[in-house]
């Protein structure tokens, strides 16, 4: 069972997913929890895998998917010398190299370490830029992601914009 995040009733994780506005995604961001199998592949290794993900969705934002520290090969994750970033709503993310071998992904991943009220569902879960892994999917459908690579939202089908994140949308 999942959360249809508008309005927030059960339906069965088998069910096909209605398509969701970005634009109806509340602000302060909303967080659900999502039962689908979520994937991240990076140098020919599965970096996360999970069915109990939390998504947190935003006005004009793709969901970013927060994966359990339990479910994610966290021994493939140095912490980055990129430092640290502010969101109003989320507090200060942590960023995260994922490694493996030679193959190194810059601040591929994000955590939160301490989140602000309302947000510690995805405290000390991780986030995955698909633009910076080889392959993210969601219940087998291979996510786009959010132009800009900034928010680092994912993508699928059901998912619908426009999206800001891409040149020429930083003051909508």
């Amino acid at each position: 069972m999942y959360l249809d995040p508008l309005p927030g009733r059960p339906v069965p994780h088998s069910a096909p997913r209605p398509p969701e506005s970005v634009w109806d995604y509340p602000r302060p961001p909303a967080v659900r929890e999502d039962d689908r199998l979520v994937r991240v592949e990076c140098a020919g290794q599965v970096v996360a895998e999970t069915r109990k993900s939390v998504r947190v969705l935003e006005t004009s934002h793709p969901p970013v998917f927060y994966i359990p520290p339990a479910d994610v090969r966290t021994e493939l994750l140095i912490p980055a010398l990129s430092g640290r970033t502010w969101c109003e709503w989320k507090g200060s993310a942590r960023y995260w190299d994922v490694v493996v071998e030679d193959d190194v992904r810059a601040g591929a991943a994000w955590s939160y370490p301490s989140p602000e009220p309302g947000f510690t569902a995805i405290k000390d879960y991780f986030a995955f830029y698909p633009s910076r892994t080889d392959r993210c999917t969601v219940a087998g459908e291979e996510v786009t992601a959010q132009e800009g690579d900034f928010y680092g939202g994912w993508i699928t089908s059901e998912v619908l914009g426009p999206f800001k994140g891409g040149p020429g949308t930083l003051l909508w």
